[in-house]
């Protein structure tokens, strides 16, 4: 018989759903359906778009950003292939988008976008289903500028609209980091119950 003791592993992420922010533990909780339909259609668009390209979108993937702080954005879209480790993102994204739950609503608007602008991500996105509403955060001088934000409108606005106000709706926009990727906010709300 050998002598030879066996070590436990470090544990660097619980597979149960939890998250380490500023050195606390988060229980997650299971996502809803609309959750993951757009979930799924962002990732899609990204994949699409950068086929033949250096940056790699993830969807869950842990991201470590420090021993404090371990995340696992809905996506996160990395272009340095050195952060990709097998356990994980080792490194900050250049791109974070976070659904919003209403479990993790007020952590995805305060806590992660302090953490993600903190660390240097370079745009954020932030998703209510609910409200069919985008909000995105550029860093600028290392601080998140206002968010620009991309609504659908219910025909029942739209109808209270005047020709000029409707004329302004956007319902296409641009990244900022990949200039000629257009997200159709349409096409990323389309199917939602």
């Amino acid at each position: 018989m050998s002598n030879i003791a066996l070590q436990q592993p470090t544990i660097l992420w619980d597979r149960r759903g939890k998250e380490i922010i500023n050195g606390n533990v988060v229980a997650m909780t299971p996502a809803r359906p609309n959750h993951w339909r757009v979930s799924k259609k962002i990732s899609s668009i990204f994949d699409n778009f950068f086929q033949d390209k250096s940056c790699e979108v993830f969807c869950d993937v842990p991201v470590h950003l420090s021993k404090k702080n371990k995340v696992a954005p809905d996506i996160s879209v990395v272009c340095n292939p050195e952060f990709v480790k097998e356990n994980g993102i080792h490194g900050v994204p250049d791109l974070v988008v976070e659904v919003l739950s209403p479990s993790t609503a007020a952590r995805d608007k305060v806590d992660k976008k302090n953490l993600y602008e903190r660390f240097g991500v370079k745009e954020y996105w932030i998703i209510d289903t609910k409200s069919r509403m985008i909000e995105i955060y550029v860093l600028e001088n290392d601080k998140y500028s206002s968010a620009s934000i991309y609504i659908i409108h219910e025909e029942f606005d739209l109808q209270e609209m005047t020709e000029q106000e409707k004329a302004s709706v956007i319902t296409k926009f641009k990244t900022s980091l990949f200039d000629d990727l257009v997200i159709d906010i349409n096409e990323v709300f389309k199917d939602l119950t």
